[in-house]
């Protein structure tokens, strides 16, 4: 029997396929973030500038983002599941490489073929949760699916930690190897059937669409390391020429490669525009406090491991517990709310005593997990739900698209702080994402006169 003519998957069917989502996605998504404790070591081991070396973390998510849109649109032509299959697959092996890269060029390129197995699970994962659970759970099943990415996406630094207090960094790559090859066997076994859509795929949306976010992040990111504006310039000017070619292109077809038709619709357009400046304030934040605890402050890697975990351990909590208030009470609300805790946590921890505790540091962070964790869940329920319901999957694209784009840029903005302030740069740095998510209050605030909530 298809899986379109079913419910849901029968148990126990259906908890082997969740596991196999939730540990395969907590890796693509933990990998986005786990090499940032290990970024000085990196630097001295490969003998390359604190601004380079953030490469590391570029190269990922801009391979994330050029792929995330296509691989969306060939898994409804191909299937999802092959889809994820053939992306979990292709992150396993690009681990192997980044472990066993012993230069600053190897390392990028590994980075980069993990981005795009990255994105593979990244791009049909929500869909994939839709043909697991039945109707009448599929809400707890987007619960359980959010929940492991909100708390994947800052639990890079505790991992790292951990990896770092017992092995040397490529440590922190080769552990993904015996998690995702027991994820994949979950994956072969359990993952259901889905259908496969008649229509052609779209190839020259496609390479529309990673030329756009390809060129235009590239550009940004060699401007970041302080590369030629002869370079940065003709790459940022040829992805906005892409872009226009992509949007003129899906004009007015029924489901668009790049969605950018929802944008019309203030509370999903307003919302997008939260996340993207939230994901930027989170990402800045989560580069530059590394180097603001180990070189500023003489953290060892361990400790700046464990002390940025109050972050992601408050977040765990918060999260649930936001999504059910905002059956109650507007997103605009809560993440205006939340978005102004955590800018005020960031101003605090940037302005730390030369020589603080442990504690000092620990409920610093702890308030800026408060506030990311009240804004992510109710901000992520509102954008799916003030799309057409027809439209989930464009909405989702684009749920996916504005947080690696507010990631990529907030790595950027890292880069260019150390590269121009030098010694001071993490904690110039800190300031800017206060700035930025400062930034992201208002624009959720201004959501509560966008929708009639």
């Amino acid at each position: 029997m298809q899986q379109e003519d079913r419910d849901g998957l029968p148990q126990p069917q259906r908890r082997g396929a969740v596991l196999a989502i939730a540990v395969a996605i907590a890796l693509a998504v933990i990998d986005s973030s786990i090499a940032n404790v290990a970024l000085p070591a990196i630097a001295a081991d490969l003998r390359v500038s604190s601004a380079d070396v953030i490469l590391v973390v570029n190269a990922y998510q801009i391979a994330v983002v050029v792929s995330l849109l296509p691989l969306a649109s060939l898994g409804e032509k191909l299937g999802y599941e092959r889809i994820y299959r053939a992306g979990l697959t292709l992150f396993i092996l690009a681990s192997f490489f980044c472990a066993m890269a012993d230069s600053l060029t190897g390392l990028t390129i590994a980075r980069i073929a993990q981005g795009l197995g990255a994105a593979g699970l990244m791009s049909v994962n929500t869909a994939l949760v839709r043909f697991i659970y039945p109707n009448r759970l599929l809400g707890r099943g987007m619960g359980i699916n959010a929940l492991v990415v909100a708390s994947s996406s800052v639990l890079g630094p505790g991992v790292a930690s951990a990896v770092l207090s017992v092995a040397h960094w490529p440590w922190i790559f080769a552990i993904n190897i015996p998690i995702g090859l027991a994820a994949l066997v979950l994956a072969l076994r359990y993952l259901p059937a889905t259908p496969r859509a008649r229509r052609r795929f779209d190839v020259a949306s496609a390479l529309f669409s990673a030329a756009t976010f390809g060129l235009l992040m590239t550009g940004v990111e060699q401007f970041a390391r302080g590369g030629s504006p002869l370079v940065a310039g003709p790459l940022v000017l040829a992805g906005l020429l892409a872009g226009f070619l992509l949007v003129r292109r899906q004009a007015g077809r029924t489901a668009p490669l790049l969605p950018v038709d929802l944008l019309r619709i203030p509370i999903f357009a307003l919302s997008i525009a939260t996340s993207i400046c939230s994901f930027a304030a989170q990402m800045l934040t989560f580069v530059a406090l590394p180097f603001f605890l180990q070189h500023d402050l003489g953290r060892t890697q361990v400790e700046t491991g464990l002390l940025m975990m109050p972050w992601p351990l408050v977040l765990i909590v918060v999260s649930p517990l936001a999504g059910r208030a905002s059956d109650k009470l507007p997103a605009g609300l809560l993440g205006g709310v939340g978005l102004g805790l955590m800018a005020t946590g960031l101003c605090l921890l940037s302005l730390l005593p030369d020589a603080p505790g442990a504690f000092d540091i620990g409920w610093r962070m702890a308030l800026c997990g408060l506030g990311f964790g009240l804004f992510q869940t109710p901000n992520n329920r509102t954008i799916l739900s003030s799309a057409p319901r027809e439209r989930s999957g464009g909405a989702s694209g684009m749920l996916s698209t504005a947080r690696l784009l507010g990631q990529t840029t907030g790595a950027a903005l890292a880069a260019l702080c150390l590269r121009l302030i030098g010694a001071g740069g993490a904690d110039t740095a800190l300031l800017v994402a206060a700035a930025i998510a400062a930034c992201a209050a208002v624009i959720s605030f201004t959501r509560l006169r966008a929708t009639p909530r």
